[in-house]
């Protein structure tokens, strides 16, 4: 485990981060020369299904820590 201290608002800290790279992908696309709606339909499918997953493993371990009580 980190000594840092966990993030206040993860939720938004994942989703900020999922976007940042969701913009790489388009950043990536157009300064190579791909084709932009296919990447804007890679880009927010990625941001999408990524923070959902995040985010669904957030609560798994939310609900794990309740339950055992820490």
């Amino acid at each position: 485990m980190s000594d840092l201290p966990p993030l206040r608002n993860r939720y938004r800290a994942t989703a900020l981060f999922h976007a940042g790279l969701a913009v790489v992908i388009l950043l990536f696309a157009g300064l190579t020369g791909g084709g932009m709606p296919k990447a804007i339909v890679i880009a927010v499918s990625y941001f999408v299904l990524a923070t959902g997953w995040s985010w669904f493993r957030f609560r798994q371990q939310e609900a794990r820590d309740r339950k055992h009580g820490s």
